[in-house]
């Protein structure tokens, strides 16, 4: 039987570097509204959020891997809580609570209640179909695939209560 694993981010936290949230909310939101003048189109703007996240994830894997000391998980439902109660925790400050689990157990969403990426955010109208969190899902799919435990991540990530 694998060691337990933590079940809180919240002493991780505590211990790891910080940058101001509003200072991190309002660069990323300065980067969105870059990729909207420069590429126009919203599902390409959309693409590259996913890119950009995907590139960071296969980096911030290791960091996580090695300031966490979580054990290797014995199944899906203990990666996707350890992402959504460890992870999450680490790198935004918040918790996800996992939903939606398919029959089989291999498939869930995690919802961010409190997602601070959306602080100070207005979409106008022009931007029906920008999944504005976009980065989150490919974060998580970038880490899953450095770790071999990738089968699909939606390459969406609705702004708010988007069904």
């Amino acid at each position: 039987m694998a060691p337990a694993v933590p079940r809180s981010g919240d002493a991780i936290f505590a211990n790891v570097e910080r940058v101001n949230s509003e200072l991190f909310t309002l660069t990323y939101g300065a980067i969105v509204r870059q990729l909207l003048t420069d590429l126009e189109e919203v599902e390409e703007v959309n693409k590259q959020l996913d890119q950009m996240g995907y590139n960071i994830g296969i980096r911030l894997i290791d960091e996580f891997l090695a300031k966490s000391n979580v054990t290797r998980c014995v199944n899906f439902r203990e990666t996707a809580e350890v992402i959504a109660k460890v992870g999450f925790k680490m790198f935004l400050g918040v918790t996800a609570s996992m939903t939606n689990w398919d029959s089989e157990g291999t498939s869930c969403s995690l919802i961010l209640e409190d997602n601070p990426l959306i602080y100070f955010v207005e979409l106008p109208d022009t931007c029906q179909g920008l999944y504005y969190c976009n980065i989150l899902s490919g974060v998580v799919r970038g880490a899953l695939e450095m770790v071999k435990l990738l089968k699909q991540v939606p390459e969406e990530y609705p702004y708010k209560d988007d069904e």
